[in-house]
């Protein structure tokens, strides 16, 4: 008989963040994909994280933030980086921004840039900040294989989890990865939000909005 993996409502903030300060893996509920996260600064945590999901170690995982303060404390906020996270996060997008040079190469793999969310629903906002760090966070499932849609197909899939949060995503689709690292954005995925409304918010004048 398989053992069960624990199972929590999206508020039992506590018990959940306990596990990742204690480095382990759970599955959470985004507003695209069932992702999978373990604590951004632990190399132990990212290589439990890695084991779970048969992830080559030649590449990095997406970050996870609670907030813009968050984000601008790992990476280089520039114009255009601000004009995205100010016009779609939180919300379905993944912005490609600069490492800050004091986050250990281990987070990226020693890539210069991270691929950063921001938690798009205030369980996991709360999470994040209980944890005390970003998260990385990746999707559901086994490298090359099919994006859980269920926690018992995650439960199957993602042997080795220490919890699974339960509830349905809004999207069901990944979300639009825009790099803004260099002087030129780039689209680097197609997702809920289109490049017509990526390029529409670029073309504005900056707006210098900030997390209070």
């Amino acid at each position: 008989m398989v053992n069960r993996i624990r199972r929590f409502d999206p508020y039992d903030t506590e018990e959940m963040a306990q596990i990742l300060r204690d480095e382990g893996v759970i599955s959470v509920v985004t507003d695209t994909v069932h992702g999978l996260c373990a604590r951004m600064d632990s190399l132990k945590a990212q290589e439990k994280l890695r084991d779970i999901k048969h992830r080559p170690k030649d590449k990095a995982f997406p970050v996870m933030c609670c907030d813009l303060r968050q984000i601008e404390s790992i990476a280089y906020v520039n114009e255009n980086g601000r004009k995205v996270i100010n016009a779609f996060m939180p919300g379905p997008v993944t912005v490609i921004l600069e490492k800050r040079k004091e986050i250990p190469d281990f987070v990226n793999g020693g890539m210069p840039t991270l691929a950063i969310r921001m938690a798009t629903s205030e369980a996991l906002e709360k999470l994040i900040r209980a944890v005390g760090c970003p998260v990385l966070m990746t999707s559901a499932n086994r490298s090359g294989e099919k994006t859980c849609e269920t926690p018992e197909e995650i439960e199957l899939a993602c042997t080795g989890l220490d919890g699974i949060m339960n509830g349905i995503p809004r999207f069901h689709e990944a979300s639009t990865i825009i790099d803004c690292s260099g002087e030129q954005v780039k689209i680097l995925r197609k997702g809920p939000v289109s490049e017509e409304q990526v390029m529409h918010v670029l073309a504005q004048a900056p707006d210098w909005k900030e997390n209070e």
